[in-house]
């Protein structure tokens, strides 16, 4: 888990210093962070994880994301991204326990600038959604008590498309809070039911530079 923050901490670091850049090439720059919920239902199998007899169920997607992100934009109305949302805690998954992670590169789109206030936001790009599976177990002893771990099974990666729509709030100049919509398209997203899967969410954003 502590890997995982290292590697969004410094890629929004290095955000952070282009922004200073950005604010005198009269472009702008974005990141920003937030809380989604994403959801697909089960596929309905029952599968024999371990290999003797017992059957366990798959579940569905559901659950809190963390997201992190950030949007360059070149004129006033097009621009480019990227961003990050995964799982902050591990989920059951048939017998394992997994956390999955979308992450994306998109084109942005502002259609309306007559407003510094409200800013709407188009999105669409392509990316991809990885699910670690972890097993754990618990070792119990007469002199340490009991333990539990948790190991690193494998990894599924999935190619995905996503688009999405949102509208930044400006609260002052440069701080926004940006309600938003995502849907992505996972290739033979087997784990789950669907292909598609939405997900909705609110972030608060700061803004370098300005168009």
């Amino acid at each position: 888990m502590k890997r995982i923050y290292k590697s969004i901490h410094l890629p929004l670091f290095l955000l952070a210093l282009l922004g200073v850049q950005f604010a005198h090439a009269q472009a702008s720059l974005d990141v920003h962070m937030g809380v989604s919920g994403a959801s697909d239902k089960s596929n309905g199998l029952a599968i024999d994880t371990f290999g003797d007899g017992t059957l366990y169920n798959t579940p569905s997607l559901n659950g809190v994301f963390l997201n992190f992100g950030a949007g360059a934009m070149l004129t006033s109305r097009f621009g480019f991204g990227g961003e990050f949302s995964l799982k902050p805690g591990k989920s059951d998954y048939a017998g394992l326990q997994y956390r999955p992670i979308f992450y994306d590169f998109n084109a942005i789109v502002h259609p309306l600038t007559s407003s510094k206030r409200i800013v709407p936001e188009v999105q669409a790009g392509l990316g991809g959604m990885n699910m670690k599976f972890y097993y754990n177990q618990q070792n119990c002893n007469a002199f340490a008590g009991c333990s539990s771990s948790s190991t690193f099974v494998q990894s599924a990666n999935h190619f995905q498309l996503h688009t999405g729509v949102g509208v930044s709030f400006f609260l002052t100049s440069k701080i926004y809070v940006r309600p938003q919509f995502d849907l992505h398209w996972v290739n033979n997203f087997s784990q789950f039911n669907s292909n598609f899967v939405p997900q909705y969410g609110v972030s608060v954003g700061y803004r370098f530079g300005d168009n």
